[in-house]
């Protein structure tokens, strides 16, 4: 007989200009078609937002971050608080589909899954800008053309919808607080170094990623220009030279290698297609594509060059009780 897992979802937030997203995305997760065993918001490091979070978030755990400030410490100190099967991270400012939870969780009916992501779909605030290719969604925090059509092993997934066991995220000791995002500074690479590290720590098992679960990110305006754009490219290049410390350059970009040399060039060429067809916009999108490669490989080489050093301590260890009901 097939065990059901039980699902903790962390939602962690650090601004009140997000406070209606916090609330949809807490809503989002409450209509689901499975229940989650708890919902547990990790508020970080802004005592105005944690006050008004535990007043009106009703049916949700509401906790300060306990570790260093950024969202690598929040989701550390939400996986500490958790008592369920799984662990699934939703962004503050995406909102689930009601099948969302039931898709992450078949995925575990494979014993050698550590975690599942799903679709992160972008929902723009003016509408997706004409240059902007779909090769770089990533920029926004979304799935990208090149990621798999159906249910698909991958390196690593996207932290907008990801889960992963909560004896694998025990054993890993958490997110590594020396990398990820601080407040709205742009760095990254925490999920991917995560998933690198726990697939290397395991005999056999592998990241899934679901596009049948399915969630809408939020895009605002501020993000839909070209110099985010190039900003977030700059400092992706730059998340990676991090990373690339951590676990080597050969699994750091395993993944950017095939979707370099495969999925930018269709990219510009579809875009050079479209002009054919009337589409000028395409001649945009072409370009867009060749100044994002060159910005991220740019961000890269800097951080090779210049590596950042954060004044971080040692990684945490998360421990969690025996009679918590781990399952690995």
């Amino acid at each position: 007989m097939k065990a059901v897992l039980s699902a903790s979802v962390v939602i962690c937030a650090y601004s009140e200009r997000r406070w209606d997203d916090l609330q949809a995305a807490v809503q989002s997760v409450q209509r689901q078609t499975v229940a989650a065993q708890e919902i547990i918001v990790v508020i970080d490091h802004n005592p105005d937002l944690l006050e008004k979070a535990k007043i009106a978030l009703a049916g949700a755990t509401v906790m300060p971050n306990s570790q260093r400030r950024g969202l690598s410490g929040a989701r550390n100190t939400g996986l500490q608080s958790t008592t369920g099967d799984v662990v699934v991270f939703l962004d503050d400012d995406a909102v689930a589909n009601p099948s969302w939870l039931r898709g992450l969780l078949s995925g575990y009916d494979d014993p050698a899954v550590l975690g599942v992501g799903g679709r992160i779909e972008p929902r723009w605030d003016g509408g997706q800008p004409r240059w902007f290719p779909p090769e770089f969604l990533w920029v926004v925090g979304c799935t990208y053309a090149g990621m798999p059509d159906t249910p698909s092993p991958v390196r690593n997934v996207i932290g907008a919808s990801m889960s992963t066991r909560r004896a694998v995220a025990s054993e890993a000791g958490g997110f590594r607080v020396s990398l990820g995002r601080i407040a709205s500074v742009p760095l990254g690479g925490e999920e991917t170094e995560f998933c690198i590290r726990t697939a290397a720590a395991s005999v056999g098992g592998f990241w899934l990623y679901d596009p049948r679960a399915v969630v809408h990110h939020r895009v605002p305006t501020t993000r839909a220009n070209w110099h985010y754009f190039l900003t977030r490219c700059l400092a992706e290049g730059y998340s990676k030279s991090a990373v690339a410390r951590f676990v080597g350059s050969g699994p750091a970009l395993a993944s950017e290698r095939n979707y370099t040399l495969r999925v930018l060039p269709r990219g510009i060429l579809r875009g050079l297609r479209d002009v054919t067809r009337g589409d000028i916009t395409g001649l945009a999108r072409g370009a867009a594509i060749w100044l994002g490669f060159t910005a991220t490989a740019a961000g890269y080489l800097v951080g090779k060059v210049h590596p950042y050093q954060p004044s971080a301590g040692p990684r945490p260890h998360i421990a969690l009780g025996e009679d918590e009901g781990m399952t690995g």
